[in-house]
């Protein structure tokens, strides 16, 4: 009994540990879907939602990803942006 305890918590203990694992490697990953509009066949957003995500890829800086790709994304910002500054000024009339 005390080995099939042992057994069960020790599964446990590594599943917790492969969980954090896997969030921490995702933190330090590039956003695909964002940069080059890879693997987001399911994702929605809306102009805010993606304004989030771009500014949170934009944070991980040079660790993440290359100056050339930070540009990309900086540059999808500023059009993210133009969209929202459009819509706001066709909303107010």
């Amino acid at each position: 009994m005390k080995k099939i305890l042992i057994t069960v918590l020790a599964a446990f203990a590594l599943s917790a540990t492969t969980m954090a694992f896997a969030q921490e490697t995702q933190k330090n990953e590039k956003n695909e879907c964002i940069l080059a509009a890879k693997g987001c066949k399911d994702e929605v957003d809306s102009i805010q939602q993606k304004v989030k995500k771009i500014n949170r890829e934009i944070k991980k800086g040079t660790k993440v990803y290359s100056a050339e790709e930070l540009k990309k994304l900086e540059q999808k910002l500023k059009e993210a942006d133009e969209i929202i500054n459009n819509l706001e000024k066709s909303g107010g009339k």
